[in-house]
């Protein structure tokens, strides 16, 4: 469709990954939603974000779409969960990381393992997801030209690639529209931080007998240690489809010697085709603020880190998850006032987190770790290798097994979130709720209701009965819509470290006790920002 409706609820500028999710959680709500995008076809030449990790993937499944991404990548989960270091793909290996970036199986931590999958492949099915949703819109073809804010709407001009031109109202703004963002200069806001000055060269080439010249077996990863072509190299596929950045090769020479750097990082004789190129450079940024008024920024448009550990898209999904179900709340008539006041206080630290982490793991690369006798033969050799292998496990493990910054980061400071006293046990308010395993394949996430939940660990104590009780009358006098679900599995009250819990629609604990609260109205408005 690409007829300009006059307006909608939510307007997202910007059909990447991180606008789609914004869609998906409004429209699965109900709320009316127009997604502008000015790519027509989503393009397979740069893979981009190929790191969709457990906690995008929790999501995915909670709007029904975990299966069908995996069903459509190129690499089963279970096809590899290692990264190899080594000289190159068919030289000596230097160390090797196993159960990497979430690929692991651990069902009594999460329902979902993470998922190498080009972005390529998320971006159709979540357009196909958007298009599913009766409320929602994607037009593409268009483009965010600014914005005229008024105190109850704002009126975006859009344009198309044939002159075309057009105004669309709407009561909320979302910029996911990427680094050079409209919505952010619209609202006149503007990046903070730094730029690194290392260039590095990423291409895709063809190269389909290399896989049977790999030294190494299977690897998501293979991180080249050598003087001629330090990087990354990894399958897209099983056919002969490989992506690779080459670190601190800057466009020109890129270009000139892509096809060089390629072989001297597999290290055989194969034909190889370079069928795309993408020159970048690492940049560690903050927008200085991500909303004003009703405009709101998500994604790259908010944020910039490098790459390494693979948060980037993921930290913009949950952008879009915790800016997508308060909208709806607000939109909706449950939301308080100060709702969404609280994306910025709960997503910046979130943000701020993730760059530093990215960055600190962009401090040791290959070529910091390049020694004259990695590929000697004899002792010499021997004893290279294994000083490398041991600073590359020193230096780079934290990047590949990072669950505690994708599992455990929380929303300690929230100001919709209930804190007590006894908060310092497991499931505390602010933080992802425990996943508990269920019948066959089933998890607690799958019991929870759409928007808030009050989760049981044994209904069938007084304090249980009274705080049902309690909260069920809050929620329907301020028209909050709560869902309750009774576990009756006393053996897990230290599981989740309370007997009582208030979850959010994003999986995060709002509020939790021992004891039905006295004034349960106090609680349900603080959490709805009220």
């Amino acid at each position: 469709m690409n007829e300009l409706p006059a307006a909608t609820q939510v307007l997202v500028a910007g059909g990447g990954p991180v606008g789609l999710a914004t869609a998906v959680e409004l429209g699965r709500r109900g709320i009316d939603c127009v997604v502008i995008e000015p790519r027509e076809v989503v393009s397979h030449a740069r893979p981009r974000c190929k790191t969709v990790n457990i906690r995008t993937m929790e999501h995915l499944r909670r709007w029904g779409l975990a299966g069908r991404l995996r069903a459509r990548a190129p690499l089963r989960v279970d096809w590899s969960q290692d990264i190899v270091f080594c000289t190159s793909l068919a030289g000596y290996e230097l160390s090797r990381f196993t159960g990497v970036l979430g690929l692991a199986d651990d069902p009594d931590r999460y329902p979902e393992r993470g998922q190498q999958v080009p972005q390529f492949v998320l971006e159709e099915m979540l357009r196909e997801a958007v298009d599913d949703l009766r409320m929602c819109t994607l037009l593409t073809g268009w483009s965010v030209e600014g914005l005229t804010r008024k105190p109850d709407e704002v009126r975006v001009t859009v344009a198309d690639g044939k002159g075309r031109r057009g105004a669309i109202t709407a009561e909320y703004v979302v910029g996911a529209d990427g680094s050079r963002s409209a919505v952010r200069k619209a609202i006149g806001a503007s990046y903070v931080g730094e730029t690194a000055l290392r260039p590095n060269f990423g291409m895709v080439f063809q190269a389909p007998a290399l896989l049977e010249s790999v030294a190494h077996g299977p690897a998501i990863q293979y991180w080249t240690v050598n003087a001629d072509a330090p990087g990354i190299v990894g399958p897209l596929d099983q056919d002969g489809t490989w992506w690779c950045v080459a670190f601190g090769l800057d466009r020109e020479t890129g270009l000139r010697q892509g096809a060089e750097w390629i072989r001297a990082a597999i290290g055989v004789d194969t034909d190889v085709e370079i069928l795309s190129t993408d020159p970048w450079t690492a940049r560690m940024q903050l927008a200085d603020r991500v909303g004003d008024g009703r405009v709101f920024l998500a994604g790259d448009a908010a944020h910039l880190n490098p790459p390494f550990g693979g948060h980037g898209l993921n930290t913009g999904i949950g952008d879009a998850v915790d800016l997508g179900w308060k909208l709806a709340a607000v939109l909706d008539g449950w939301g308080g006032p100060e709702l969404l006041d609280s994306y910025a206080s709960e997503r910046r630290p979130v943000q701020d987190r993730v760059i530093a982490e990215a960055t600190a793991n962009m401090k040791a690369l290959p070529a910091d770790l390049v020694s004259p006798d990695l590929e000697a033969d004899g002792w010499a050799g021997d004893r290279a290798r294994a000083v490398a292998g041991s600073r590359i496990q020193a230096t780079k493990h934290a990047e590949f097994h990072a669950l505690d910054l994708v599992l455990g980061t929380g929303y300690d400071d929230s100001p919709i979130v209930v804190t007590t006293e006894r908060d310092g046990r497991p499931g505390r308010a602010g933080h992802r709720l425990p996943h508990v395993r269920l019948d066959g394949n089933g998890s607690l996430y799958d019991e929870l209701g759409q928007d808030m939940t009050l989760i049981l660990v044994d209904g069938r104590t007084a304090a249980a009965t009274e705080a049902v009780a309690g909260f069920r009358a809050a929620a329907d006098r301020r028209r909050v819509p709560l869902a309750v679900v009774d576990l009756r599995r006393p053996e897990l009250h230290d599981h989740f470290g309370n007997s009582i819990l208030l979850v959010r629609p994003d999986q995060h604990i709002a509020w939790a006790a021992d004891e039905a609260p006295a004034e349960p109205w106090h609680i349900l408005d603080r959490v709805r920002g009220a």
